[in-house]
């Protein structure tokens, strides 16, 4: 069941939105406004959120919130990878909530990716997921770690990294808990044995191979909480409808976190999937096709009066 519909994939790192484009944010404020009201009009209980920050910046949700968006908002949510890219140290995962909690106090606030990376060692993973676990498990309403699988080296990494700066761009092919051929690393036995009540956060590329064998080791750990990804880009490829069909059955029995993000090259300000589109409604559009399509109100009553 989806429970909740994130928008956008961290709008504050120019990787996923152009900041020359959108200097201040106000168009993607504007689009972000439009694609809540149209998630809430189709089903209000799906709850609304920010698409996860990184880096972890209380100064851009007050921006926001100076351009409207967070009140049409029920939860913000933050990305950190402190052992990787980020320039600050992981035992400072408590005060990074707390500068956020400040300033959105009466919102939910979400973890929605944290990890470590193998690039350097396993070793080094295996520490990250159990001190990861001890700082974060209780100081936020959901913590999803990313990843379950390593990103296949064949694949080009969705990032503004280039190759020529070396680890930046190589440790985006080491952030699994499993190796891209499904070998399980030392941090699958420390999420295994720290991880209850952790999510897991996997991305899932068009019509992408892995998808059966990620359900049975997410049920192997006994995951519930999972968040993925459905890209407004791909709506366009022939079949697209037939894939997302597979992609959500098989994440049925899960509680998931559906991310809405990447535009259309032929949509956009710019030809590229960070650019702001130039018709913001068109991803609102999306939005609330997919939410009438994987979490259309009227399935979700029974489940939530028998929760109830």
């Amino acid at each position: 069941m989806i429970e909740a519909a994130m928008i956008w994939n961290e709008p504050n790192n120019k990787s996923h939105w152009d900041p020359l484009i959108d200097p201040d944010w106000s168009k993607f404020a504007e689009m972000g406004i439009l694609a809540a009201r149209a998630i809430r009009d189709v089903n209000p209980a799906v709850k609304r959120v920010l698409g996860g920050i990184s880096p972890i910046d209380p100064n851009y949700i007050r921006r926001l919130d100076g351009h409207g968006l967070i009140d049409e908002l029920d939860v913000i949510a933050v990305h950190g990878f402190p052992l990787d890219w980020n320039l600050w140290n992981i035992n400072e995962w408590p005060a990074k909530l707390d500068e956020i909690r400040a300033v959105v106090p009466r919102h939910e606030l979400w973890v929605t990716e944290v990890g470590v990376g193998s690039f350097g060692a396993e070793e080094v993973q295996e520490f990250g997921v159990r001190r990861t676990a001890e700082l974060l498990r209780g100081r936020a309403e959901r913590v999803f770690w990313y990843s379950l699988y390593d990103l296949p080296q064949a694949w080009e990494a969705t990032t503004r990294h280039k190759e020529a700066e070396g680890s930046s761009y190589y440790r985006h092919f080491y952030m699994g808990l499993l190796k891209e051929d499904g070998t399980p690393k030392l941090g699958l036995k420390a999420f295994e044995e720290h991880g209850a009540g952790l999510g897991l956060m996997q991305w899932f590329h068009f019509e992408d191979h892995r998808l059966d064998d990620a359900v049975a080791w997410l049920k192997r750990l006994g995951v519930r909480k999972l968040r993925t990804g459905l890209s407004w880009a791909d709506r366009f490829r022939p079949n697209a409808l037939d894939w997302f069909d597979r992609q959500m059955e098989a994440l049925a029995e899960f509680d998931t976190t559906v991310t809405f993000c990447f535009t259309p090259e032929h949509l956009g300000i710019e030809p590229h999937h960070t650019s702001p589109p130039r018709e913001p409604q068109g991803f609102a559009d999306f939005c609330a096709e997919m939410i009438d399509r994987y979490a259309p109100a009227a399935a979700q009553q029974p489940a939530l009066a028998a929760a109830e």
